[in-house]
């Protein structure tokens, strides 16, 4: 058969079958834009490859099947992407919750207190010793200035200073979370 013959038959394989095809493959992969490449695509290739078919060959089955492979691996090709999105959204899901639940649990308040104390107690240490033990006794103890200056025979104003000295020193270190501490307070 000589290529004129060839594309008159091809031309009205074309005519005959080409709605039929693209209704075939549209019935499965809804979108008559990729149906109708699929078809065009189908009908190339058999051009392309119709000189190594057998004579017997049936040809618009043949295409058929071209086309049933296409719509396959196109549907397959949109599950794997829908199942790698469920998978994406659930872990997106989960950490979103993992988030949440993990904030509800937070107590600001008692990370700031851990951190705070952390740095009273290096604040303590930097000071000299009798400054620090008449703040221990003054807060912690709860001693008056009073008891305080007779148990480490010093005056009042002795006591005073050095709870103040203390105070001050606090302040400075602390002064990153004073407002934290008004807000808390």
């Amino acid at each position: 058969m000589d290529t004129t013959t060839e594309l008159r038959a091809f031309n009205q394989l074309f005519s005959d079958h080409q709605s039929r095809f693209i209704r075939f493959a549209n019935s499965y992969i809804r979108d008559t834009a990729i149906a109708e490449d699929f078809t065009i695509e189908a009908l190339m290739y058999y051009w392309e490859n119709r000189h190594q078919l057998q004579s017997e060959t049936n040809v618009p089955a043949y295409i058929l099947t071209i086309i049933k492979h296409k719509c396959l691996n196109h549907l397959q090709h949109l599950q794997t992407v829908q199942d790698v999105s469920e998978k994406i959204l659930s872990n997106a899901q989960w950490e979103l919750s993992t988030r949440i639940a993990t904030l509800q649990v937070c107590e600001p308040y008692e990370i700031f207190t851990a951190e705070m104390q952390a740095i009273v107690d290096q604040t303590l240490e930097s000071l000299p010793s009798q400054t620090r033990k008449i703040f221990i006794m003054s807060r912690y103890q709860n001693k008056s200035h009073k008891e305080i200056a007779e148990l480490l025979n010093i005056s009042t104003k002795g006591v005073e200073f050095h709870v103040s000295k203390t105070i001050k020193a606090l302040r400075i270190s602390l002064k990153d979370y004073m407002p934290v501490l008004l807000f808390f307070l």
